[in-house]
């Protein structure tokens, strides 16, 4: 693989209209990018205008995009135990869904759920129940769901392979479905990438649990708290316990070499910018 060929983006903004985040993503020299299309701390999701979808593609047509990711709301727990909270998340997701699906964006990453009250099987279970009612819609388009990898930070699910390999067995055969590893979540979850060999012993117990045919996308990001720490603490490349030996193993491995990757480090647009020119320095 050669430099032009990656797929490195960051989480970009969508202040002053959705199109706005692809032209942030040209600036930082990206060629993918993941962005909210509707505020992430509201229940009340964003209606799409006619102008707003016009304006997307005739700006994709100007700055061309690869893989592009939409982030769910940080509300949406598809498996709450509280009958509010679900039907609120059922409807919130599935208006996401069909806003990525309007737009054309290629993934919609979620954080599966947590138990506030219940257990993890339950809510597990939940989850698998909430998506699969989202199966019609889910397949009249092109939108992968992925489901991201957890810090396991709370009563989160999806902190370790076994509840994303049940997921992903559960939901395969009803729904576009994938996986979306986040380095400082895994990490903080307890599973090591400091080193090509950990990065090895890593993918090898994933491919084992989960399967890396369902691996779709990274979140890169370095890891304030150290491992194991079960906390969700960004940090920029370099700058965190996890290091930068780890994110050179990750451009080499081949086995991540073709995923689309997404900054979501603290530094915002100048920091995004030296961090893809870094990550392309590594090949």
């Amino acid at each position: 693989m050669n430099k032009d060929s990656c797929i490195l983006g960051a989480h970009t903004s969508t202040s002053g209209g959705l199109k706005n985040a692809i032209i942030e993503a040209h600036d930082i020299g990206a060629n993918t990018f993941q962005c909210f299309t509707s505020n992430q701390k509201q229940w009340k999701g964003r209606v799409l205008k006619e102008e707003d979808i016009e304006s997307w593609f005739a700006t994709l047509e100007t700055y061309p995009m690869k893989a592009i990711m939409s982030h769910d709301s940080y509300l949406i727990n598809l498996g709450a135990y509280s009958e509010e909270v679900y039907h609120k998340s059922l409807k919130a997701f599935k208006e996401e869904l069909i806003r990525c699906q309007t737009l054309k964006i290629d993934f919609l990453n979620f954080h599966p759920g947590a138990y506030t009250e219940g257990n993890e099987e339950h809510c597990l279970k939940k989850i698998v129940h909430s998506l699969k009612e989202m199966s019609t819609q889910a397949s009249s388009g092109h939108t992968r769901l992925l489901i991201e990898a957890t810090a396991g930070q709370g009563t989160t699910v999806g902190y370790c392979f076994e509840h994303l390999g049940f997921l992903i067995d559960e939901l395969k055969h009803h729904l576009p479905i994938g996986v979306c590893i986040d380095t400082c979540h895994i990490f903080a979850a307890g599973y090591d990438i400091r080193t090509k060999k950990a990065w090895d012993q890593t993918l090898e117990e994933f491919d084992q649990k989960v399967g890396l045919k369902h691996l779709y996308a990274l979140h890169v990001n370095d890891s304030m708290k150290p491992l194991g720490s079960k906390k969700d603490r960004h940090a920029e490349l370099g700058k965190g316990e996890i290091g930068l030996e780890a994110f050179e193993a990750m451009m080499h491995d081949k086995r991540l070499t073709h995923l689309p990757k997404y900054l979501e480090t603290p530094g915002g647009p100048v920091a995004w910018k030296k961090e893809i020119a870094l990550l392309k320095s590594f090949i």
